[in-house]
């Protein structure tokens, strides 16, 4: 059975839209809460013998030492992260003196990232999602150089853009929302699963490209929109079983790989699962409105 997915694009585009509107809200509203990895801080994480105290009992034994804005993640169900500002030696064991009076305790890592060090990370990190988005849509236009009917190759490469801004922009708000609520921070794994996100969605969405590439090359009489359509009928059963494959494993991760996985996981399952809803949604649907938009604009 034939599935006419181009027929609900308007739907797809608005749905799409109003992704895109709240998760910008999000970001513009809590912002993004960034680890110590980019804005640098002590990192302390320790395990309890016995039963783990409240976040807030920890915070009142901690009162009376100059931590500056502290962050207390659960790891387990006896260890905690404490994350605060840059901390000498001296007050690392002021702090670890305070928290055993909650209860007999082992320190499992303390490490300290200077604020010189996470600015350069926040850096090079941008410069890096910012060259492999570039990558990205030059190696489309190069790959798509031969096809010019109805849209050209550049045209691609800056669909498929978008189509990876409304992916990495609706995790983003996920995550703002996460950090204003739950304290969820975006660190260098987080940042990791991103690009690897935007290669698995790229990878997607060329799948869909490629198809419709071939069928323009065997079947030039019939109209690009039915054309677009078979692609991504023609590629569905391949793109659902290979996010799936993908999808059992990283919920397995997240719900008994940790606290350190369990974030980078989650980016990973929101990034497959909304590449995998733009190349069948959005990919194609994109194309094949883009001649019909500018047609309507010059007239």
């Amino acid at each position: 059975m034939v599935i006419n997915f181009i027929k609900y694009r308007k739907i797809c585009f608005v749905f799409s839209g109003i992704l895109i509107l709240v998760s910008l809200f999000s970001i513009f509203k809590f912002g993004l809460k960034f680890g110590t990895d980019f804005t640098g801080g002590s990192i302390l994480e320790i395990e309890y013998k016995g039963e783990r105290p409240q976040n807030q009992a920890i915070k009142d034994v901690l009162a009376g030492i100059d931590l500056g804005e502290i962050t207390i993640q659960p790891a387990g169900d006896k260890s905690v992260i404490l994350r605060t500002k840059n901390i000498t030696e001296d007050t690392h064991q002021q702090v670890l003196e305070k928290l055993k009076t909650g209860g007999e305790l082992e320190e499992k890592r303390f490490e300290s990232i200077g604020p010189i060090i996470g600015q350069e990370l926040r850096d090079k990190t941008k410069i890096v999602v910012t060259l492999s988005l570039l990558a990205m849509l030059i190696y489309i236009a190069i790959a798509f150089k031969k096809v010019s009917r109805p849209v050209s190759s550049w045209q691609y490469g800056i669909a498929s853009l978008l189509i990876l801004s409304n992916d990495i922009l609706i995790i983003l708000g996920v995550f703002a929302i996460l950090g204003s609520y739950y304290q969820v921070q975006v660190t260098i794994p987080v940042i990791t699963a991103l690009l690897t996100v935007v290669g698995y969605a790229i990878n997607n969405v060329v799948v869909v490209y490629d198809r419709i590439r071939e069928n323009l090359l065997r079947e030039r009489s019939l109209p690009f929109e039915e054309i677009a359509n078979r692609a991504i009928n023609q590629t569905l059963t391949r793109q659902m079983n290979t996010s799936l494959t993908t999808l059992f494993p990283l919920v397995a991760i997240f719900f008994l790989g940790g606290v350190t996985l369990k974030y980078f996981s989650l980016a990973l399952i929101l990034g497959i699962v909304f590449g995998l809803y733009s190349s069948i949604f959005l990919a194609a649907p994109i194309l094949v409105s883009w001649p019909k938009f500018k047609n309507r604009s010059t007239k």
